[in-house]
């Protein structure tokens, strides 16, 4: 299959089979993301990945969050918090933040947007589904993230990669992807 066409195809995959990524995979996955594009060759990019035991204590501060972010929507606690069971791996994703240099800072995030998108490409080769969550289960902007993965100095999470192989009954269910045309997007000058 072409490029353009995997771009085409490429989707959000949010059910997982009850099945656990090779180890072999997610290294695969973390190298293709260091192959993308970055602002002088920085590399700007951090990978936490949370499986086994670490994902128990992921899900525990998930709940934590979901209780007190929807305390009265206990139906989207509950689904959110079986996405999390049924999700083999999540790899949480940060861009270096350089110190006094907030255009860098920017550009890293970029960079680091680019190398999520190349993991994304790589999992759906490796049969894997792949979801990028910025909001909600993902506790992006939850400092409590930031505490779970090590406090890192100067890093900015971008994003929580679920990741796991597609459940195949949801896929069948799955709408194809469509998009507005370039053209109604497209201004040329």
């Amino acid at each position: 299959m072409s490029i353009i066409a995997e771009i085409k195809n490429r989707r959000a995959i949010r059910d997982y089979a009850a099945r656990e990524v090779e180890d072999e995979k997610i290294h695969t996955l973390l190298e293709a993301a260091t192959w993308a594009p970055n602002d002088r060759m920085r590399e700007p990019w951090g990978f936490y990945v949370i499986k086994g035991e670490a994902k128990k204590r992921y899900e525990n501060l998930a709940n934590e969050y979901l209780q007190e972010r929807f305390p009265t929507k206990p139906n989207l606690i509950e689904s959110s918090l079986k996405v999390l069971e049924t999700t083999p791996v999540h790899i949480v994703v940060t861009a270096d933040i350089v110190p006094g240099d907030e255009e860098a800072s920017i550009d890293n995030e970029y960079a680091v947007c680019c190398a999520i998108h190349s993991m994304w490409l790589a999992a759906k080769e490796l049969g894997l589904g792949l979801v990028w969550r910025t909001r909600g289960v993902g506790l992006v902007r939850d400092e409590r993230m930031y505490e779970f993965i090590g406090s890192p100095q100067n890093k900015k999470i971008i994003g929580n990669l679920f990741i796991g192989y597609p459940d195949d009954e949801a896929l069948k269910k799955a709408k194809a992807p469509a998009r507005t045309s370039f053209e109604e997007k497209t201004v040329w000058l």
